[in-house]
């Protein structure tokens, strides 16, 4: 796929006229994490590759720093699990010891957004605090995936109201940056956020009307094509799924599932799968295919890991509860109903300590 993003382009004439091989260094590493946020992981790799055999015989903390960078979003960008959260911490380190400031400000929003993934409110609070205070106004790329994470962290509080003005902080400074990776991000995550509100609305009250979302989807499919791929390219297939099964179109929810899931859970994204999973035997059961419903709601309880954050936790057992209700088997639906409202419950608390942790730190508003 021909590379359009207008960051990449910038950073080929900057190699292009770097007048020494560290500089020129340093900006191919920049091209590498590019060309995995883009989903390129073959390219980055090859690239990350070279550069760390010049590394070895050229050893110096700048290009150190951005390699260590770059191999963390690698492992963030390849499964997205928490293996890069180390090397992040490395990349920060050796920047604040050589007086890397734009690494370091980088690497900061990162684990601040890695913080936001395992749902740490403190780490999350600790890094953004870190992030703000080293990050210019000039450092674009930190300065949009910190307004990420904050956006993020204030949607899953439940006070949407706090968002837009985060979201827009984050367009502005991949606009100015020219980063279509971090405009594809901002797409994918405030349409993955929205579907997760709606269908736990739909899960609550099943009547209620559904809002238009597949024009989202289709929005972020025909980005990414025009820019050059994206890294969450894995993930809007299964986006898509969820939109069709609140939408009640369950036939082709179930051919998303079948054909994009297991991809999915391949990629770093298993406890999703148990929420998935219930979703898929939902499907079934509203087509008529009981047994395959059964097997699919067993599975799912199988794949249901009590460390996955709460509202996917509460999701798995109010869809669970339908599933089994349906199925006619009432202690199972009964046993699934309680613990979803327990999990319910939960996320109202946790929600609530978010908000109190981000307006004590100052973090409400940009």
């Amino acid at each position: 796929m021909a590379q359009k993003s207008r960051l990449h382009q910038r950073l080929d004439k900057a190699i292009a006229a770097a007048p020494d091989q560290l500089q020129s260094a340093g900006l191919r590493a920049q091209r590498a994490v590019l060309q995995a946020r883009h989903g390129q992981l073959k390219a980055a790799r090859h690239e990350l590759t070279a550069l760390h055999q010049l590394a070895f015989q050229h050893p110096h903390p700048h290009l150190g720093a951005w390699l260590h960078l770059a191999e963390g979003l690698m492992s963030y960008f390849t499964d997205f699990s928490g293996g890069a959260y180390e090397k992040l911490m490395r990349a920060r380190a050796i920047a604040q010891l050589a007086g890397l400031a734009e690494v370091e400000a980088l690497a900061t929003a990162w684990l601040a957004h890695l913080a936001y993934v395992r749902h740490d409110i403190d780490g999350l609070v600790a890094h953004a605090q870190a992030c703000r205070a080293l990050a210019g106004a000039d450092q674009h790329a930190a300065q949009s995936r910190l307004a990420i994470a904050l956006g993020l962290a204030h949607h899953f509080a439940g006070r949407v109201d706090l968002t837009q003005p985060w979201y827009a902080k984050a367009r502005q400074h991949a606009l100015a940056e020219g980063d279509d990776a971090t405009q594809s991000a901002l797409m994918y995550n405030m349409a993955e956020m929205r579907t997760a509100h709606v269908r736990r609305d739909a899960l609550s009250h099943p009547t209620k009307p559904v809002p238009e979302l597949l024009l989202s989807a289709d929005s972020i499919e025909r980005y990414d094509e025009a820019v050059g791929g994206s890294a969450m390219s894995e993930l809007t297939p299964i986006l898509r799924a969820q939109i069709q099964t609140v939408r009640g179109d369950y036939a082709a929810a179930c051919e998303l599932y079948e054909r994009h899931l297991p991809q999915a859970i391949s990629c770093g994204l298993a406890r999703l799968g148990s929420s998935m999973l219930a979703d898929l035997a939902w499907c079934r059961v509203q087509m008529g295919q009981r047994e395959l419903a059964l097997q699919q709601a067993r599975e799912s309880e199988l794949e249901l890991d009590p460390a996955c954050d709460v509202d996917d936790r509460a999701a798995t057992h109010s869809r669970l509860a339908q599933v089994y209700q349906e199925l006619g088997d009432a202690e199972a639906a009964a046993r699934h109903a309680a613990s979803a409202a327990a999990e319910w419950a939960e996320l109202e608390r946790q929600q609530r300590h978010w908000v109190e942790s981000l307006q004590a730190a100052g973090l409400a508003r940009p």
